[in-house]
């Protein structure tokens, strides 16, 4: 099994910010800035074109509440979000990066240091801002 399907299963630790019935959303644990998730499919498809179409809207719908959850939490003025697609996936199961962005943040082009977290306790403690975030963005349930 890869490391995102263990991640989506709970078997292997990690600081989940958001999950439903088809989609997991952790903070990427090398990431270019605090506040950096990876939104996965819970289901192991490798690229964007093994994806099934019924569940592009539910990917791309939580993508945009994690967009703004991150953006919120992290008091971000805008945020990148990309999809390596077999080329530069560490992880061969797609995944959605959703990154806070700042202006004069440092990142130019391609090539992007990254800005590990201090310890635990700091990924801990942004991981449940953007939790916090997200609970305040959902959509009342119908």
């Amino acid at each position: 099994m890869c490391v995102f399907c263990s991640i989506a299963a709970h078997e292997i630790a990690a600081q989940v910010v958001f999950e439903d019935d088809a989609t997991v959303a952790f903070l990427d644990h090398r990431p270019l800035f605090a506040g950096h998730c990876l939104l996965i499919p819970r289901a192991h498809f490798v690229a964007l074109g093994d994806l099934p179409q019924g569940l592009l809207d539910t990917l791309w719908r939580n993508a945009q509440l994690l967009n703004s959850g991150v953006e919120c939490a992290m008091e971000a003025q805008g945020t990148f979000v990309a999809v390596n697609n077999k080329v530069s996936q560490s992880v061969p199961h797609f995944h959605i990066h959703v990154v806070p962005r700042r202006r004069k943040d440092g990142l130019k082009g391609f090539f992007w240091p990254r800005h590990p977290y201090r310890d635990e306790t700091e990924m801990a403690r942004v991981a449940e801002l953007i939790r916090r975030a997200l609970e305040r963005s959902k959509p009342p349930r119908r």
